[in-house]
């Protein structure tokens, strides 16, 4: 009786071992070989979806008990990132490290970036480490299941985009004085308070985009309705943490000055390029539906070479089938340009998009010709060339 009252303890131990193994570590099966070797060699260690979301509390940067950090393109951070995070790009380290002046080296540090095949966060985490920070840990599952199981927090550029396309549904939390007395165009008013009363004013369709905004970053009224909409079901839920503060700082029209400032006028955007490629809605980007479908149907024209972006490494692990390899990372814009083919339309391609994005713009920014230079923004997972492909909304900016 006591060897088997052994045996069941025994028993409960390792079962409880391997559920808190499998909740964080043990969902390291999901990454790519580059990014399983860049965590044991760095020494990281991995926090889960419900980890984070405990920590960012109630969705302000007061409330938070962490300090969240993107370590993607900042592009990319401004399309949308996890509440309360900040920006610290890989590629552009030293630039935003200054964010942290003031933070204590023991101060807790989540960072995370495209998924589990991102090699951006790893590499932001193990620069933290050598700055001195000492409870640095990784959500490498990052923004991409963040934003398929909770709400984003969207910039300023994403709500001009939604206002100027009809895009979104904005909605202000504030109380409806507020509201009456001024507020972004367009935008209709569900305050936080009476959220149960006003809830038919919700949109019909859960696919619909939806921007709550309030009075600031501080201002926790948007946070409520984006959590009451996401257990409701809708599955694009946004937070425009500035607020009506930011939007008007920004010189942009309200309801109370819209007869006072001019808006600027949008100019026409050549869809297609010399070559025959069909552009995105945002600059340097291929129209990524067009580009899907072709590579889907195994039809990608012989004038477009696609261009793998990432390690050598992750190339060989998986790639899509007319790819070929140039480490952008490693290279300056010289070398780089050098390398691509000629007569061409170029296509950046990586993991996440945010590597294939600053590429193209290592490019643009050394005033190279970028005419027929693009990137395809996003989720890419090949094993082989079997490849599981998600294209990231475009905002047309």
């Amino acid at each position: 009786m006591k060897a088997n009252s052994i045996f069941r303890s025994l028993l409960i131990i390792g079962l409880l071992i391997s559920s808190t193994f499998s909740s964080g570590l043990g969902n390291l099966t999901k990454a790519s070989p580059k990014v399983k070797e860049m965590i044991k060699e760095f020494n990281l260690e991995l926090v889960d979806y419900n980890y984070v979301k405990a920590k960012i509390s109630k969705g302000t940067k007061s409330s938070a008990k962490v300090i969240l950090i993107d370590a993607r393109p900042n592009k990319k951070f401004k399309i949308g990132t996890i509440p309360t995070a900040i920006n610290i790009p890989d590629t552009n380290y030293k630039e935003y490290i200054g964010q942290l002046k003031d933070v204590s080296k023991d101060k807790e540090l989540l960072v995370f970036c495209g998924g589990w095949n991102c090699i951006k966060s790893p590499k932001v985490a193990n620069m933290l480490k050598k700055e001195g920070y000492s409870n640095v840990k990784l959500y490498q599952a990052g923004e991409p299941q963040w934003s398929k199981r909770n709400y984003k927090e969207v910039d300023l550029i994403v709500v001009q985009a939604a206002q100027k396309n009809n895009s979104a549904v904005l909605i202000d939390a504030r109380p409806y004085k507020k509201y009456l007395s001024e507020t972004i165009a367009g935008s209709i008013s569900i305050p936080d308070t009476q959220v149960e009363k006003l809830k038919g004013r919700f949109p019909v369709h859960q696919n619909e985009k939806i921007i709550v905004f309030c009075g600031g970053y501080e201002c926790l009224k948007s946070h409520n309705i984006a959590r009451k909409l996401i257990s409701m079901g809708y599955r694009d839920v946004n937070v425009f943490a500035g607020g009506v503060p930011v939007w008007k700082k920004a010189g942009l029209s309200t309801t109370k000055n819209a007869g006072t400032i001019s808006q600027n006028k949008v100019s026409s955007q050549v869809s297609i390029s010399k070559n025959g490629a069909k552009l995105g809605l945002d600059e340097g980007s291929i129209d990524g539906e067009w580009l899907y479908s072709l590579i889907k149907e195994d039809k990608v024209p012989s004038f477009i070479q696609i261009v793998d972006v990432t390690s050598p490494e992750e190339f060989l692990s998986g790639h899509l089938k007319t790819a070929i390899n140039i480490p952008a990372d490693a290279l300056d814009a010289k070398t780089l340009y050098e390398k691509l083919p000629k007569d061409k339309t170029i296509v950046f391609n990586c993991t996440a998009g945010g590597r294939s994005i600053e590429a193209w713009t290592k490019l643009k920014n050394a005033k190279y010709d970028v005419e027929e230079v693009f990137y395809f923004d996003a989720n890419i997972d090949c094993k082989g060339t079997n490849c599981k492909i998600e294209v990231n909304e475009a905002l047309g900016i």
